[in-house]
């Protein structure tokens, strides 16, 4: 046996994966409702779709996000209330959180 047989996968493998599964073609195929799901793929999107400390327009946010999903509301909705992106009160603007 090889020592990647014996060991199991690290945590950020294993949550990479589990992300992945998220996916088809490029596309996310379900929002998911358990929690600790939704941080990891929102974690995710954040990382990959925003910059940090960079301005976004409502809209931009959108396109972003419909990317990878029709409802981008939502996943925006998410993405705020989780913490990875600040909204200006009046919403026109969005910036990812560090």
């Amino acid at each position: 046996m090889s020592l990647h047989e014996t060991l199991p996968p690290q945590p950020s493998v294993r949550r990479a994966h589990q992300v992945t599964a998220l996916f088809s073609h490029g596309r996310l195929t379900t929002i998911p409702r358990r929690r600790a799901r939704l941080e990891q793929l929102l974690t995710h999107l954040a990382g990959t779709l925003f910059e940090l400390d960079r301005p976004y327009t409502e809209r931009e946010v959108n396109e972003a996000l419909l990317t990878v999903h029709e409802d981008c509301s939502a996943l925006r909705r998410h993405l705020v209330e989780g913490g990875l992106l600040a909204r200006t009160l009046d919403g026109s603007s969005y910036r990812r959180v560090g």
